[in-house]
């Protein structure tokens, strides 16, 4: 150390105790000179300048003493004037020097200093103090961490108290709401306020402990191991051993009395104001808590009781849970599963659901003998959905303008339908024998009612109403692949053999001229329809089903409604496109019976329809019935020989009395349902029966009848519904006449008061469109009796065909499910019911509980 910076101590500590002498006199007392044994050494004698050998060889010779003039008396005093070397240690090679010097004095004789002894000495020393140094380093990291440690414990500490704390406050709380105390909001707000004013007491807390450090300690944090270390050097050449030690003991006093400061302090807070809680207590929680040592909580009998009520209410909770969700997945996956087969927009039920068939008669075959101009198109088999059942040998050979494609060129007509009708070779004696036939409607041409699943899933603003705009919304791409899916899957080779099996001998089947040809870039798919037709015609064929080809959907609407495939305007000879529309209809009539005039279906398609409906009430009866006799010379002079059917147009049957005479095998075809005409809709279940008994067998009579009538006459259409509540049965979204919901848009023609017998708000479509399984036994019994009436009145003409095999969710329209829940003969002339003859003979459906409103 600098002497000068030890002189200015030593001076700073005189003046720090005044300028008594005696003090520093105190201070100095008890410093005497040792030997290495740890004995006082003889004071040694006062000398002259002069001074002898052994003196020079001390390890510390001494300096003369020199006179202050500041010494009181101008002398400093005998003994005490040079600077004293008591109040520091002595080296190890210092103390050596002095044995060797006490030695000298004390008479040893042969007594040589060792240097080599005294280096050993020095680095010893000097590892020795090393030591010390790393020992103290060491000694003040223990210290720190252990300062870390308990700051940390001390922040957990706090931290769990005020956990617990809350947790305390909690149940308190509970317990006190049980109790009935202090549940007002005066006490909620007071306890509120203490809870506010505890959080600011210990963020002020948190705030000045933060201030309270001092930059030099902040810094100190941040020093290196050599800055610490020169810190500590320095420190202790400013103190002397007793000052460290003593700030040390300080040190150690304040720590252990925070300590126990800290182990003594109340919580405080809101549950402090309700009589606070020991920490004692707190903290052997705390301890427990973290595994320290302590004995288990004792809980009285009450909290027992509440800890048992609440685990009873965990476990009954979680058994809940289990159960709810044993309930929930199995339902999740059920409507998952349903959800999966719900058509995609647009797709019907069948069409989504359809497989793609293994179209296995292509192998072998080479793609390339089609042509580059006609791939892709309806005579590339290899671009067909199905190929079942057709020649798939490519040929673009036509008929009448229409193409062969698909035909085999052999086929059998030796075929029997059933034991009550002669074989396809032989002549149907019509007019003599009743027809029984059946439509497969809403196959060729689509009708919202039978195949809904088209339109469910569209909005209303969509307008999604009919085929015209069910092919705009899809596209011509999706369009063709939808329904192409759905023309292959709908109807099958299984189902005229089903249609056989019930009895059958006829199969009308209804088609839009979209098959044929499309004008105008319209969007219906054209022509992909017309092989489906011909494979149909085949398996009919292949059942000894005789054929009526319907045409149901003219150019332009021959009705406007959505089965003639646009609903709206009449636009066949009608409005400024009627006449255009009215030849194009006369031009597709031309290929159609020029192919059809072929020998292989002489036999097969017996009946040729001219038009479906049409609206003769808005057209001009006149016009109609011109182009009419225009469209059967145009026909016959094609050479098609079979019965040709028309429609009586709404006009009433006996109002074509004398019209169209002088045709030959011509056929009047009226449809025939209760649902749509206000008046019958609204008669009893026994009237409607009665209505079918005797007036629609009273109009076949007399229609058949040419001095009453126009002759021979059938129903094309009839079914078993009584109601018009069937889904889209009036259009998509129109609602029903029978509960007073049917609403055009038209003040003329919506209905919108029930009309069902009872005429009010009791009117409910529920029963009639449930599942055929949920029918009652007396709904049941009238719907088959209903069959049965309608039946023996169609058959006083020649003969009926039902409105329609089969529907995706309509028993009442469908003869397939109608079968299959009972209401309908399992084979059409088996009959266990009849027409009676007077009205009293007819069932009393009220006394058998079935009500008149559903």
């Amino acid at each position: 150390m600098d002497p000068d910076h030890r002189e200015r101590r030593r001076r700073e500590r005189k003046e720090s105790h005044g300028a008594d002498p005696s003090a520093e006199r105190r201070r100095r007392k008890g410093h005497h000179a040792t030997d290495s044994q740890g004995d006082l050494l003889p004071k040694p004698q006062r000398h002259s300048r002069q001074q002898s050998d052994s003196e020079w060889d001390s390890p510390a010779p001494r300096k003369r003493r020199q006179s202050h003039s500041n010494t009181p008396g101008g002398s400093t005093p005998t003994g005490s004037g040079s600077r004293s070397r008591g109040s520091a240690a002595l080296s190890l090679d210092a103390i050596a020097k002095l044995d060797k010097a006490n030695a000298k004095m004390a008479g040893w004789k042969g007594y040589d200093f060792d240097e080599e002894y005294l280096r050993e000495v020095r680095k010893k020393e000097e590892r020795l103090e090393k030591d010390r140094v790393k020992e103290a380093r060491e000694e003040k990291r223990k210290d720190r961490a252990k300062q870390g440690q308990g700051e940390e414990k001390r922040r957990a500490y706090e931290s769990d108290v005020a956990a617990e704390a809350a947790a305390v406050k909690r149940r308190e709380e509970r317990r006190r709401t049980k109790k009935g105390v202090v549940t007002d909001d005066e006490g909620g707000k007071r306890r509120s306020a203490a809870v506010e004013k505890d959080d600011k007491r210990r963020s002020t807390a948190a705030v000045e402990r933060g201030k309270g450090r001092s930059p030099a300690r902040e810094k100190r944090k941040t020093q290196t191991d050599t800055e610490r270390e020169e810190r500590r050097r320095r420190y202790e050449e400013d103190h002397t051993p007793s000052e460290i030690a003593e700030k040390k003991e300080r040190k150690r006093k304040e720590k252990i009395r925070r300590a126990e400061e800290k182990k003594r302090r109340v919580v405080s807070g809101p549950l402090a104001e309700e009589g606070g809680i020991d920490d004692e207590d707190e903290y052997q929680y705390m301890m427990e808590k973290r595994g320290g040592a302590g004995a288990p909580t004792v809980y009285s009998e009450e909290e027992l009781a509440r800890r048992k009520k609440k685990k009873k209410w965990i476990i009954i909770g979680a058994i809940s849970v289990i159960l709810a969700l044993a309930i929930i997945i199995p339902v999740a996956i059920v409507t998952s599963k349903k959800s999966s087969s719900k058509p995609e927009q647009g797709e019907s039920v069948a069409s989504s659901t359809a497989q793609k068939p293994a179209n296995s008669n292509l192998e072998g075959l080479d793609p390339n003998s089609v042509p580059d101009a006609d791939k892709g198109g309806i005579l590339d088999p290899w671009s067909w959905w199905d190929t079942t059942d057709f020649n798939v040998t490519y040929t673009s050979a036509t008929v009448g303008g229409l193409p062969i494609i698909g035909l085999n060129s052999t086929w059998n007509d030796d075929v029997q339908a059933n034991e009550k009708v002669p074989n396809l070779q032989e002549i149907f004696q019509y007019g003599k024998m009743p027809i029984r036939g059946v439509n497969v409607g809403g196959w060729l041409n689509i009708e919202p009612f039978i195949t809904p699943s088209f339109f469910e899933n569209y909005r209303a603003s969509d307008n999604v109403v009919d085929e015209w705009t069910l092919t705009t919304k899809l596209g011509a791409a999706k369009a063709k692949e939808t329904l192409e899916k759905h023309y292959a899957s709908f109807v099958t080779a299984s189902t005229f053999a089903d249609i056989r099996a019930a009895g059958f001998d006829h199969v009308r089947i209804p088609f839009g001229y979209w098959m044929v040809q499309t004008y105008d870039n319209e969007p219906y798919v054209a022509q992909v329809s017309w092989r489906y037709l011909l494979r149909a015609i085949e398996y009919a064929r292949q059942n000894g089903l005789r054929v009526n080809l319907d045409l149901h959907g003219a150019p332009g609407s021959q009705n406007g409604w959505n089965h003639s495939g646009r609903q709206g305007s009449i636009g066949w000879l009608n409005g400024a496109d009627g006449e255009k529309n009215a030849q194009r209809w006369l031009d597709i009539h031309h290929k159609l019976s020029v192919f059809f005039a072929q020998p292989r279906y002489k036999n097969v398609v017996t009946m040729y329809g001219l038009v479906n409906e049409p609206r003769m009430v808005d057209l001009d009866t006149s016009t109609v019935l011109k182009w009419t006799q225009k469209a059967i010379d145009q026909i016959r002079k094609d050479n098609i020989t079979g019965i040709l059917v028309f429609g009586d147009g709404f006009m009433g049957l006996d109002n074509w009395q004398g019209k169209l005479q002088g045709n030959d095998d011509l056929l009047l075809d009226v449809h025939q349902y209760v649902i749509f005409n206000i008046d019958q809709l609204k008669l009893k279940h026994t009237d409607k029966l009665n209505f079918a008994c005797k007036a629609w067998t009273q109009q076949s009579t007399r229609s058949m009848d040419t001095t009453t009538g126009f002759g021979p006459t059938m129903c094309g259409e009839w079914s078993q519904a009584d109601t018009d509540c069937t889904q889209y049965i009036n259009n998509v979204g129109q609602g029903t006449r029978w509960e007073g919901t049917f609403d055009t848009g038209n003040s003329s023609t919506s209905v919108l008061v029930p009309q069902c017998p009872a005429g009010d708000k009791t009117c409910s479509c529920a029963s009639a469109t449930a599942d055929a399984s949920a029918y009652s036994d007396a709904y049941k019994k009238f719907l088959y009796q209903f069959a049965v009436a309608q039946m023996e009145a169609f058959e006083a003409g020649w003969g009926w065909f039902y409105w329609t095999w089969e529907t995706e969710k309509a028993p009442q329209w469908s003869w397939k499910l109608g079968m299959a829940a009972g209401i309908l003969p399992s084979k059409v002339w088996e009959r266990d019911w009849t027409c009676p003859e007077k009205l009293s003979d007819f069932e009393d459906f009220g006394k058998m509980g079935l009500a008149e409103t559903y």
